[in-house]
């Protein structure tokens, strides 16, 4: 597999990222996914501290320990669990992320982290505080370039405006086109990348029995799905050149939780640089389109 170079990374990324919240939370069977994905070269793994609050990334601390080197390394932190495990809050604010990132290093086995990200972000944040406590661990050593996890177009301009993101994640699929509408040209004149998640729509223009996906009804994500199908492309490949093709994207952060799924997303790759981009267009304008309603 290729690998990408971003405009705010010094160093390159696959353009296929393995989303590791699907991980099961057993060691022996998440390495196997693991080793599986790194294999076929997916090296660039995303996560985060409040995954299975915490142990999603001892799991890839342990894995990866001897390889370290060798792979990129995302985690995400904001959400503050209670000191009882039952639920969490959002803490944006310099002090916590200081120290939230030493626990995360720790989980992780590493003394750095290539990829630390804001796990959320409202309008109403501290952001100068947020961006200083990522310029600290970034002149620390102890992070090599920080993003954010935000769909919203006002904390995205304002981000932007003030300090830019290495990356910044959100949810793009054919069912979710509102990233189109603004924030995508935003940032593909930055030197900002998309981070996609929800690129193959929880399965449902897959293989999943139709239900609701935001606004759309199951008869709706039913047409959907009927219409990529009928192009007779595959539709991971499809789904996966959909996200690709865009500009502003830099890679896709896939979930999977076993090793057939891994064998069925790297047949995808390879399939989905067949697709012409007129093939492309030609499906993509039957496609609907939707827009974010608030935080404009």
């Amino acid at each position: 597999m290729e690998k990408r170079k971003l405009p705010a990374f010094d160093f390159e990324i696959s353009p296929i990222a393995l989303g590791c919240m699907s991980l099961r939370g057993n060691l022996k069977d998440d390495q196997k996914v693991i080793d599986a994905a790194i294999s076929v070269g997916i090296d660039f793994l995303d996560t985060a501290d409040l995954y299975q609050k915490g142990m999603n990334e001892e799991i890839i601390g342990e894995v990866i320990r001897d390889r370290r080197k060798n792979i990129i390394l995302a985690t995400k932190v904001g959400n503050q669990l209670h000191e009882d495990g039952n639920g969490w809050d959002w803490n944006p604010r310099k002090d916590y992320i200081l120290r939230a990132v030493e626990q995360s290093l720790k989980r992780l086995q590493t003394d750095y982290i290539d990829l630390y990200q804001l796990h959320g972000g409202t309008i109403e944040d501290p952001w100068d505080e947020t961006l200083e406590a990522f310029d600290i661990l970034k002149n620390q050593g102890k992070i090599r370039a920080f993003g954010i996890s935000s769909i919203r177009p006002n904390v995205i301009r304002k981000v932007l405006e003030m300090s830019a993101p290495a990356t910044i994640m959100m949810q793009y699929n054919p069912l979710d086109r509102r990233p189109e509408e603004t924030a995508f040209p935003l940032i593909a004149q930055s030197d900002s990348r998309v981070l996609v998640r929800g690129a193959l729509a929880k399965g449902l223009l897959i293989n999943k029995s139709a239900e609701p996906f935001l606004d759309y009804s199951a008869a709706k994500v039913k047409e959907v799905r009927e219409l990529i199908t009928a192009s007779g492309l595959p539709s991971e490949a499809f789904l996966i050149r959909f996200g690709l093709i865009q500009p502003a994207v830099g890679s896709l952060v896939i979930g999977t939780s076993t090793v057939q799924q891994i064998e069925k997303m790297i047949f995808a790759y390879q399939q989905h640089k067949l697709i012409s981009d007129d093939l492309m267009k030609e499906i993509t304008a039957k496609l609907p389109l939707n827009s974010y309603t608030q935080h404009r």
